[in-house]
C-alpha cells in the first residue's frame, strides 16, 4: 500500500497525459462527431438567387455539407456561427469552390476544389446559405484573432 501511495502522483500525471493524448488523437482522426449536424430553421421564402442556390447546393454540396447546410459525417455545417459573414466572407466561399480548402476548423478532411460549380452557381449558393444563416440568427460578427 505504501508503494502505491508513493507512486500516486506519477500515476495521476501518467493518466492525465494519456487522457489528453487520447482526446488529441480523437480530434485529429475523428470525423467531426455529433457536432457536425445542426438543426436549422428554413426561411419561409427565398429570393430567386437563393432558390437557384438551394438547387445548386443540393446537387453539389449537400452530400458533404448536409441538407440545407446542416452538416454530415463528411463535412461541417455551414449554418454555424463559424461561417458568419464576418469570419467567412463571401470571398471565402468563392475561393473554397475554386481552390478547395485545407482542414482548419473541423476534424474533417480537406475540401477539394469544385470545378463543376460555376461562379454564378457559387454566388447563388452563397445567397441560399446566407438566407438560411440569417433565419437562424447567424449574422455578421467582426472576426478577431
Amino acid at each position: 500500500m505504501r508503494k502505491l501511495l508513493d507512486n500516486l502522483p506519477a500515476l495521476a500525471v501518467t493518466l492525465f497525459l494519456a487522457g489528453g493524448m487520447a482526446v488529441i488523437v480523437g480530434k485529429m482522426t475523428g470525423g467531426g462527431g455529433s457536432e457536425a449536424v445542426a438543426a436549422v430553421e428554413m426561411p419561409s421564402s427565398l429570393t430567386a438567387a437563393a432558390a437557384r442556390g438551394q438547387m445548386s447546393f443540393d446537387e453539389n454540396c449537400a452530400a458533404c455539407h448536409g441538407a440545407n447546410g446542416t452538416g454530415t459525417d463528411q463535412g461541417p455545417p455551414l449554418i454555424h456561427d463559424i461561417y458568419n459573414p464576418g469570419h467567412h466572407a463571401d470571398a471565402a466561399f468563392f475561393r473554397a469552390a475554386a481552390q478547395g480548402v485545407p482542414r482548419h476548423h473541423w476534424s474533417f478532411g480537406d475540401m477539394p476544389p469544385q470545378p463543376q460549380v460555376s461562379e454564378r452557381e457559387v454566388k447563388d449558393i452563397i445567397a441560399f446559405i446566407r438566407a438560411v444563416q440569417q433565419e437562424n440568427g447567424i449574422t455578421y460578427k467582426a472576426h478577431r484573432m
